[in-house]
Order: C-alpha cells, then structure tokens, then sequence
C-alpha cells in the first residue's frame, strides 16, 4: 500500500526550526513533534540560505529573479547547442552524398 506524504504549513516549519535554533537538540524536538529530524536539519538549512525564498511549497524550490533568467538561459544555450549539431551533421552528409555523386 502507498504511503500517503504528509504536507506541513510553512508556519509549522517555521516554528520548528525556531525550536531547534533555541533548544539545539534536534532529535527531541523531532519526536516532539513527531517528525523525523532530517526534515528538521533540512527546514533549517533552507531558512538559512534565503528565508524569503524558503518552503515554497510542492516540491518546487523558489527562484529569484536572477536565478529565472538564468535558468532560462541555460535551456536557450543546451537548445541552441543541439541545433548546431544537427546542423553539423546535416552538413557532413550532404557533402559525402555530393562526393559520392561527383565521383560517378
């Protein structure tokens, strides 16, 4: 049978790494709360990169605006890339078929 995951709000979040940051012992807070304390450390590691940007919910981290455009750019760059190799591979064969035809 598939275990259901459990969604936690951003407030409940919060104040659990609040806790930890006060308290410092993580596994007892842990089962306090009935949590396992790697989601603790986790929830504490994103609050400490950007706060802003931290639980932006359903798996899918919050970018800033820079952190967009670059992304963007990355994908026109990987596409751009793979035209200009098919394109190189159209070139090279066409040119052996028109070897092959000058040759007879």
């Amino acid at each position: 049978m598939k275990e259901t995951r459990k969604n936690y709000s951003k407030e409940f979040k919060e104040k659990a790494v609040e806790l930890a940051n006060v308290r410092e012992n993580v596994q007892e807070i842990s089962r306090e709360l009935g949590i396992g304390a790697d989601l603790i450390y986790r929830w504490r590691r994103e609050m400490g990169n950007d706060p802003s940007l931290a639980f932006g919910g359903k798996g899918k981290k919050q970018l800033t605006e820079e952190q967009k455009e670059l992304a963007r750019l990355k994908k026109e760059l990987a596409d751009v890339k793979m035209e200009r190799d098919i394109l190189k591979k159209a070139v090279s064969i066409f040119s052996v078929s028109d070897r092959k035809s000058m040759d007879s």
